[in-house]
């Protein structure tokens, strides 16, 4: 992310890869990134309130 950033600071990252808890997220932001990218993790998911409640739980 900081590489991204110095060479251009207007790109947004965004973490897309593997995103499946808020401890996921957490580390995502925390490493700099902007937002994150949500896949298989939530469409296949038996309660996605549940997953996304979770997916937010970390943030603060």
């Amino acid at each position: 992310v900081a590489v991204v950033k110095a060479t251009n600071a207007s790109v947004r990252v965004l973490c897309g890869a593997g995103v499946k808890n808020g401890e996921d997220v957490a580390t995502a932001i925390s490493l700099g990134a902007e937002g994150v990218l949500l896949a298989s993790g939530v469409t296949k998911a038996t309660d996605v309130a549940l997953v996304l409640a979770d997916l937010v739980s970390k943030l603060h």
